[in-house]
């Protein structure tokens, strides 16, 4: 029975994955649903890593998990702790030595977002509509108490790692991302991880939107 590690992503707070992870633990699975300190200038990617191993521990048969972000913390847990398998979930996907600021212009994501924004016709962007659009009011409302500000010091962060583990990675996206839309996540997955990635309904909000869906996707690795 593995343990679930799950990532956040801008913010680090771990609210958004908090319904995904009363499911996990009621199918008898332990769960590691880490708050990093996004909104802190003085952190950033190598202190989010630390946190996130110190929180694994000793632990050895660990499905890691990472949203949006997230991915950017992922590929450094990886390289220091044994990780059975990892789920990027509507995540940034680096290359070595890349940074989260630099990854916009380098995978062209600005102009994907854009391009989907006029095909879609939702216009400009904010938080309510890229974000919150499928997100239920009751649940937006909770979750306003845990939202943070990411600190600009991340996007700065190198993320120093060698390559992607030689474990299993899946790519989950979803197809109503309007923050990462799915023909970007697509090829991104494909282009630097070969990987194609596996679409739920939803939009980057995943874990809220879907925490079932998202659950039961996390739970196919006892499966295989």
């Amino acid at each position: 029975m593995p343990t679930f590690v799950l990532i956040p992503g801008a913010g680090g707070s771990a609210w958004v994955w908090s319904r995904v992870t009363r499911l996990l633990l009621e199918a008898g699975h332990d769960v590691i649903a880490v708050d990093l300190p996004g909104d802190d200038e003085t952190a950033g990617l190598n202190r989010y890593a630390e946190l996130m191993v110190d929180a694994i521990g000793s632990r050895s048969d660990v499905v890691l998990a990472a949203g949006s972000l997230g991915g950017f913390t992922a590929p450094l847990v990886c390289e220091r702790v044994p990780v059975r398998e990892l789920v990027l979930v509507n995540a940034m996907i680096p290359e070595p030595g890349e940074t989260a600021g630099d990854w916009w212009a380098h995978t062209g994501a600005v102009e994907a977002r854009e391009e989907a924004a006029r095909a879609g016709g939702y216009g400009p962007f904010d938080v309510a509509t890229y974000f919150l659009h499928d997100v239920d009011a009751e649940v937006a409302a909770e979750g306003e108490a845990y939202q943070r500000n990411e600190a600009d010091v991340v996007f700065g962060s190198v993320c120093d790692f060698t390559a992607w583990p030689a474990i299993r990675i899946r790519v989950l996206v979803g197809a109503d991302d309007r923050f990462f839309p799915i023909g970007l996540q697509r090829k991104i997955a494909r282009d630097r991880l070969g990987v194609e990635a596996d679409v739920l309904p939803g939009g980057h909000l995943l874990p809220v939107v879907q925490p079932r869906l998202v659950a039961d996707y996390l739970l196919q690795t006892t499966r295989s």
